[in-house]
């Protein structure tokens, strides 16, 4: 579950990005392989996320379980793609460290798992304050990174450029030209998170599932990462309806292949130069 004031939908950042991407440059747009990917269980250890409502498992469990199993499939049946993980059990790992993993790994692109919740509503009652935490909101949405936090985005890219060009001394902090590289990467980056995150929500969509759309939000997890990120709410734990499906094998079993079909469709078009 992640807390946010302001929602830009899909339509407005697309706009806003291709403004700003419509610019024919020598790196950015070339096409890259998915060779590695980050696969990251939101929460964990003492950092249980959102709390269970009706059944047994907290934000954190469920995040686990669905990251595990997209895992697998990748392992499974995509061979050429390095999985990486920020956790396999339920330990607590600090957001800096889940981009930081990533980076390190030089990693194509990152994905994080959550689980959505809405505000309890208040209630006074003889005298007496009654909290009701059950939600109508129900449904899907996928975050992509804020434009008021890609300066960070900005910033992890020169620290961990040298081995996205795979030019070694390109980025020199020395010539203005870097900064123009920089520029460049990081509205890639931006643009092809979008293109993923879309793919996602259809495929959320094509299994029936409520979607609440591709939206923007300066998430720390997003921000200091090197690549394309997203991250995806995959129901309302508060809404008895999702929260049961998240917790079944089925539900389990859809919400990870409509993420791993998405990854699959988002790599095809990465490599025929198709998602820029």
């Amino acid at each position: 579950m992640i807390k946010f004031q302001s929602k830009i939908f899909l339509s407005t950042l697309l706009l806003s990005c291709f403004v700003v991407f419509l610019s024919n440059n020598t790196w950015a747009n070339q096409p890259r392989s998915l060779k590695k990917v980050v696969i990251d269980a939101g929460h964990g250890g003492s950092d249980i996320g959102a709390p269970k409502f009706k059944l047994d498992k907290h934000e954190k469990h469920l995040t686990l379980d669905i990251s595990l199993l997209v895992g697998r499939m990748i392992k499974e049946k995509m061979k050429d793609v390095e999985l990486i993980y920020t956790r396999e059990n339920d330990i607590n790992v600090d957001l800096k460290e889940r981009h930081a993993i990533a980076n390190k790994a030089n990693a194509d692109l990152f994905i994080s798992i959550h689980v959505n919740a809405a505000a309890p509503k208040r209630r006074r009652v003889n005298g007496r304050t009654i909290v009701d935490r059950e939600t109508k909101a129900s449904g899907t949405e996928t975050f992509v990174l804020g434009l008021h936090r890609v300066g960070q985005k900005s910033k992890a890219f020169e620290e961990y450029g040298e081995q996205i060009v795979e030019e070694p001394g390109l980025l020199d902090p020395n010539d203005p030209m870097t900064q123009i590289i920089v520029s460049q990467y990081t509205q890639a980056f931006l643009s092809r998170s979008i293109v993923i995150a879309d793919k996602v929500e259809q495929n959320f969509i094509k299994q029936g599932r409520l979607s609440r759309g591709v939206k923007q939000l300066g998430l720390e997890v997003l921000a200091g990462s090197a690549m394309p990120g997203i991250l995806i709410e995959i129901g309302f734990i508060n809404n008895i309806e999702d929260e049961i499906y998240m917790n079944s094998k089925e539900g389990q079993q859809e919400i990870a292949t409509a993420i791993f079909n998405a990854i699959v469709a988002y790599k095809k078009e990465l490599e025929k130069g198709i998602a820029h």
